[in-house]
């Protein structure tokens, strides 16, 4: 066992700040990682905060996580120290049931997620990766594409994955016209990805602030929400729409522009449930649907995309005696597009 530097916090109500945390012994199936920089996820605020009444304390968060091999066990083939890596959302899962047999870990109905979660010991608590060092087993670490550098990588560990697996597997691409909801973290990254798979591609924001920076990323057009006209010109436009924001939408009128058979997908998760006519949905055969996050497997290919295509994420890199400040700037949306933490600054 090893005690090695992080920041966390040890109750719901307090800043997060400097703490010891131990890391277990590399098995011969692991791989021990020193960590460079890690990604801040919205998600990170819930737990921290236990805004979802599920959290684990003491917490150390962090699930986009990118560094360098140090070790590896006697077992591990496919990494050597040196190699660049990633560690996303989970670190295990039960292995056996029909979900992580076909490659779709994340609906494993027993996962153990980066942190707020406890080993499969049901004791330890498990530490994510605004911390210095991590171990994890072999089959949930990535390889990180040479030509990508490690601190904008690091968002594609969540960010990235989360967009990527609906567009890929709602079939995003040449002739297709996909609408994004929201230009954050996840927006911004679902409009790089969708462009890059030849997409047409529309953001769909509350106002036309963000048209220019949404035109950089990769948007062919913009659309102001606040304009009842919008909803009027796009009527049965769409062939799916990626909805990235967590505030409570008239979900009714963005399925009224979606197509016969098209789909909207649900990534975020507003504290209110939207209340929805079923009209929409038979009127067109439309279907409302949700996604999260990817498996291994579709990880490593989303990573493999993004080297080939050149996508990062575009990134505002923070020392981690700033963090507390960045949760208070990612609530107000000040951010463009996803905060990263240099652990260098830990160190």
């Amino acid at each position: 066992m090893e005690q090695v530097k992080a920041y966390g916090v040890s109750n719901a109500t307090q800043p997060l700040g400097p703490m010891q945390i131990t890391r277990r012994d590399a098995g011969e199936r692991d791989v021990v990682i020193d960590i460079a920089y890690c990604g801040v996820c919205h998600s990170d605020i819930h737990q921290a905060r236990n805004e979802w009444d599920n959290s684990i304390f003491p917490m150390v968060p962090g699930h986009e996580i990118v560094g360098t091999v140090t070790k590896v066990g006697a077992k591990v083939k496919r990494f050597k120290a040196g190699d660049k890596v990633g560690v996303g959302c989970l670190v295990d899962s039960c292995r056996e049931c029909p979900d992580c047999k076909d490659h779709l870990e994340q609906f494993c109905s027993r996962p153990i997620f980066t942190y707020n979660c406890l080993e499969k010991d049901n004791k330890t608590i498990v530490h994510g990766g605004y911390a210095t060092k991590i171990v994890v087993d072999d089959d949930f670490v990535l390889r990180i594409p040479d030509n990508l550098s490690l601190d904008k990588t690091a968002p594609l560990l969540c960010a990235g994955i989360t967009t990527y697996s609906p567009l890929r597997h709602w079939n995003a691409g040449p002739g297709k016209k996909v609408a994004v909801i929201g230009l954050g973290g996840l927006g911004h990254m679902a409009v790089k990805i969708a462009h890059a798979m030849k997409a047409e591609v529309t953001v769909l924001s509350r106002t036309l602030d963000k048209k220019a920076d949404a035109m950089k990323l990769g948007a062919d057009q913009v659309y102001a929400t606040n304009d009842p006209k919008t909803f009027e010109k796009l009527n049965k436009y769409f062939d799916l729409i990626i909805n990235t924001v967590s505030v409570k939408l008239d979900w009714g009128a963005y399925l009224g522009t979606l197509k016969r058979d098209g789909t909207m997908v649900l990534l975020g998760v507003p504290s209110d449930a939207p209340q929805l006519h079923a009209f929409p949905l038979i009127m067109g055969r439309r279907s409302l649907a949700g996604s999260l996050i990817g498996g291994l497997k579709e990880t490593q290919e989303m990573l493999d995309f993004c080297g080939k295509h050149n996508i990062t994420a575009d990134i505002e890199l923070i020392p981690i005696n700033k963090i507390n400040e960045a949760y208070e700037r990612v609530i107000k949306a000040d951010v463009k597009y996803r905060f990263v933490i240099d652990i260098a600054s830990l160190r």
